[in-house]
């Protein structure tokens, strides 16, 4: 049986305690398991830069690019259902994704970042980012091809999932909206009450509204309201690849379906065959795109990108990583923009979720993220 080492525990809080006094971010919730039972679950810190909020464990906060998770698994079940396949050509589906090399992408090319499109943060500048059937135009216009699909691993910050979410969207047997499928499918059974597709009206006052601290490269305008990132206020936003608000504990809920191999509370999403070809690397020896910049800019080696289908893996490979290095090679998971996290390590049977107020760059949230993840680990034996 797995122990749990109190004090390491004690020494994970003290030093989240320690990075919040020295203003590297401004708080974290934090939830971690292991075989499904909680050993840690704490809020650290304050919501605000001056301070004058408390976090709380049930803080609602904008999870950005954790939704692309979302969306991947909503994919991966329509792929079991039969509606298509990974092997199934994007313009197979939509007719209007045609140009060479970019009509050659498969949805396995979309889940492992390999679909030859450049990563662009806004498929048209200045653009509102709040609705699902604008970005699709504009990604049809805007956003072509750079190499055939399968040669590059360019991590997507948007393209991808609009896509992907266009597809459930046309295909949906029920004719159902972006954020309806999403509940109803995904939310509503696994019981993420406090999870949704923009900022839900009840969810409002507990939402930590996101400090991007000058680190995020683009605006997120909604149409509705005012504001460089309205779009995370706004309860009508339909964004695929950015637009949920969830709490840590829903997020340790999704975790903790993926750790069970698909099932929660008698709710089966996927199936475990699924979410084991899922949680492979997909990717080879191909460097992540984005990430190699990054790493590139702050001197460390060039990691490659140890993309599964939809998630991010840890690899064999000890590199500055947000999922550790002490945490086993089939640890898989998702991030968001310098701020939230959540991960399953399967060897250790451990589940992991985290979402953190005051957005850190790039580099400075792998290093906070991996000394958790690590400090975690060592923790259980």
């Amino acid at each position: 049986m797995m122990q749990v080492w109190q004090d390491r525990l004690d020494r994970l809080r003290a030093v989240i305690e320690g990075d919040v006094a020295r203003g590297d971010y401004f708080g974290l919730v934090l939830k971690v398991a292991r075989g499904g039972d909680v050993v840690f679950e704490e809020a650290i810190g304050a919501a605000d830069a001056d301070g004058t909020r408390a976090l709380k464990t049930d803080d609602v906060f904008s999870i950005f690019s954790v939704t692309k998770a979302f969306t991947n698994i909503l994919i991966l079940k329509a792929i079991e259902e039969g509606r298509f396949a990974l092997t199934t050509r994007v313009r197979d589906m939509l007719p209007e994704f045609t140009g060479a090399p970019r009509e050659d992408a498969t949805y396995y090319h979309l889940l492992t970042h390999t679909a030859g499109m450049p990563g662009v943060w806004s498929p048209k500048p200045g653009m509102y980012l709040d609705r699902l059937d604008e970005l699709y135009d504009a990604v049809i216009a805007n956003v072509h091809g750079a190499v055939p699909p399968g040669e590059r691993c360019d991590y997507s910050p948007l393209v991808n999932h609009v896509l992907m979410g266009m597809t459930l969207v046309r295909h949906d047997p029920k004719g159902r909206d972006y954020q309806t499928l999403l509940r109803e499918d995904l939310f509503d059974p696994l019981g993420m009450t406090s999870t949704s597709m923009g900022l839900r009206a009840d969810l409002q006052p507990r939402h930590v509204k996101p400090d991007m601290r000058g680190t995020v490269p683009i605006q997120h305008l909604s149409r509705n309201l005012p504001g460089d990132h309205a779009l995370f206020e706004d309860p009508a936003t339909e964004s695929p690849h950015v637009g949920c608000a969830s709490t840590a504990g829903d997020l340790w809920r999704f975790a903790e379906m993926l750790r069970r191999g698909g099932e929660l509370g008698g709710t089966r999403i996927l199936s475990p065959r699924m979410v084991q070809v899922a949680r492979q690397v997909h990717t080879g020896d191909l460097p992540n795109e984005l990430y190699k910049a990054a790493h590139l800019r702050a001197g460390w080696a060039v990691a490659p990108a140890y993309m599964g289908l939809g998630f991010n893996v840890r690899g064999t490979r000890i590199v500055n990583h947000q999922l550790g290095t002490l945490t086993s090679p089939e640890t898989f998971g998702n991030y968001g923009a310098g701020s939230t996290l959540l991960w399953v390590d399967p060897a250790l049977d451990v589940s992991f979720a985290a979402c953190s107020a005051g957005v850190m760059t790039q580099t400075a949230n792998i290093e906070r993220f991996q000394k958790l993840s690590d400090l975690v680990v060592s923790a259980m034996t």
